[in-house]
């Protein structure tokens, strides 16, 4: 009993321990508007002869402030050799607290290529949380499927 005792307090003393170094760099980062960019995937290359495997893709902004609505003021998506390929938003687009703003791109869509990507710039009245800013790409073919996420990185603070 006393060495089950004794292990279980130390397993959780060990837990506490090595969690430690996570919890003490966490910081909840506030800006008031920034331009992220966002690596996309129309496809990636497979097998011996690098034949294209298409994929669809899923921008996601979601605004993670509980309080501050954010405004996406321009979403461009770019393909491998950098030209635009097309301006999402024709206006500007509020997202409330908690909420998310989604841009699809078709699996049948290659227009991007396998260097595509996005740049969103989101502004705020106030310092607000920021928000985070992903991509999902996913494709399936002949019963294989294969899916992944890329995080938006900043480029430019507001």
């Amino acid at each position: 009993m006393r060495t089950t005792s004794l292990r279980l307090i130390t397993a959780v003393l060990a837990v506490a321990v090595f969690s430690l170094p996570a919890f003490a760099g966490r910081k909840l980062f506030v800006s008031n508007g920034q331009t992220v960019y966002v690596p996309i995937y129309s496809h990636i290359y497979q097998g011996p002869k690098g034949k294209p495997y298409n994929l669809s893709a899923l921008l996601s902004i979601r605004n993670v402030d509980r309080n501050q609505t954010i405004t996406v003021t321009s979403v461009k998506y770019f393909d491998s050799k950098g030209s635009l390929v097309k301006d999402h938003f024709a206006q500007p687009v509020s997202i409330p607290p908690m909420s998310t703003k989604e841009v699809y791109v078709s699996e049948r869509d290659s227009s991007g290529g396998s260097g595509a990507n996005f740049t969103v710039k989101w502004e705020s009245a106030a310092k607000t949380a920021v928000p985070i800013i992903q991509a999902v790409m996913i494709g399936t073919a002949s019963g294989q499927g294969i899916s992944f996420t890329c995080d938006g990185v900043v480029v430019e603070e507001e």
